[in-house]
């Protein structure tokens, strides 16, 4: 197969833009097996750390167990 086959084939739409995507943001984060969660900058903005954003959760889950039950 030819890289002009590749292209007629591939299934990425026109107006996919990643001119602003950064190659390999992730990997050394993906490499040491963590979960990567990108928040919204307005919850970013809350939350100063990862720590604060697990203790929220914690909080959430205890709360959905609670009422769940």
């Amino acid at each position: 197969m030819n890289s002009e086959n590749e292209l007629k084939n591939d299934d990425m739409c026109p107006e996919y833009d990643f001119s602003e995507g950064v190659r390999g943001k992730y990997y050394e984060a993906y490499q040491k097996s963590k979960n990567i969660v990108v928040l919204d900058p307005d919850v970013a903005a809350i939350f100063p750390d990862s720590a604060a954003v697990n203790e929220a959760l914690r909080l959430l889950a205890k709360i959905a167990k609670s009422v769940k039950a």
